[in-house]
């Protein structure tokens, strides 16, 4: 089979998103990969963008376009309710948000680069972003990270936005069955930890495929301006972070089948770098590996241990 005959199943999660909604889907009939179902699950809104996807249904050209009604539960459920649908099958599977614009070649990209991996490995395609205002004006660009994509960074951070991400079959198959028995704090989170924890394969582009949406109900999710990253930081030393961390240990701890060996002993050490005395906390962490993409953000994990807001 050739890449342009390779079916892409977009994973698109809604709520109240009618302001923007129809320029992501311009985007998303703008790809330059021709094979593109979109599987929309919509999260009880009131405000038109069941009108607008109906809209499109008759003019979506690149293959099905299916509405579903989410759980109701939050943008998180919602998503884990579309990765765990057995409806749901394709040779790559894309998430996506309400208020972005991909760029044309977004897909194909991600395409391109699996293209060249064994397709029985679990792997995950992910990039950088462009900042846009709520107007569509750019204004910059997400952090560029250096650091390898890995587990012992995936459990202390999350290195790209969901609206990024391409996984393939493999790695979806083992998402499924991770999801089906657990929740999860975020979609984007959650798949770096299950696909590196299983050893797979994960891609960090630095080029900005998606142009970010920066508005009132998503401001701080971009973390490129300063009110962005003081916010997490109050986050951090308010204990919001200690808490999604020990949904993520729950997550995986139902899951320790599909971890690698390697995986399972870094999270061990994790786990025991939680508890007991400053000395003890910092040298287990230390023994661990586990790092942040950024010198200050590794020097930031390391203050959050010592105050037990990790």
């Amino acid at each position: 089979m050739s890449r342009q005959d390779q079916r892409v199943a977009v994973l698109l999660g809604t709520k109240d998103g009618a302001a923007f909604l129809d320029e992501q889907l311009a985007s998303l009939a703008a790809q330059s990969h021709p094979v593109v179902d979109l599987w929309v699950s919509d999260d009880g809104s009131t405000d038109g963008t069941s009108a607008i996807i109906g809209a499109w249904q008759s003019r979506w050209s690149k293959g099905r376009l299916t509405l579903s009604n989410g759980p109701r539960q939050g943008f998180a459920a919602n998503f884990r309710a579309m990765i765990i649908d057995p409806r749901i099958e394709a040779d790559y599977y894309a998430f996506c948000d309400q208020d972005d614009i991909w760029e044309p070649d977004r897909l194909e990209s991600a395409i391109a680069w699996m293209q060249w991996h064994d397709a029985g490995t679990p792997l995950l395609f992910c990039s950088r972003t462009a900042t846009m205002s709520e107007t569509g004006a750019a204004q910059g660009y997400s952090p560029l990270f250096q650091h390898p994509p890995a587990f012992r960074n995936a459990l202390v951070q999350s290195i790209a936005g969901g609206n990024t991400m391409m996984i393939n079959r493999a790695a979806r198959k083992l998402l499924a069955k991770a999801s089906a028995r657990t929740e999860f704090v975020s979609h984007d989170w959650w798949t770096y930890l299950i696909v590196t924890a299983a050893g797979g394969i994960v891609r960090y582009d630095p080029r900005p495929l998606v142009r970010y949406r920066q508005h009132e109900a998503n401001l701080v999710g971009a973390n490129v301006s300063w009110k962005a990253r003081l916010s997490r930081l109050g986050r951090l030393f308010r204990g919001e972070f200690a808490v999604w961390t020990d949904h993520n240990l729950s997550g995986l701890a139902v899951n320790r089948d599909i971890l690698t060996r390697d995986a399972a002993a870094c999270l061990g050490l994790f786990i025991r770098a939680r508890k007991g005395g400053i000395l003890r906390r910092l040298r287990l962490l230390r023994k661990s590996g586990v790092y942040r993409q950024t010198l200050a953000g590794t020097l930031g994990l390391y203050l959050a241990f010592i105050w037990r807001r990790i």
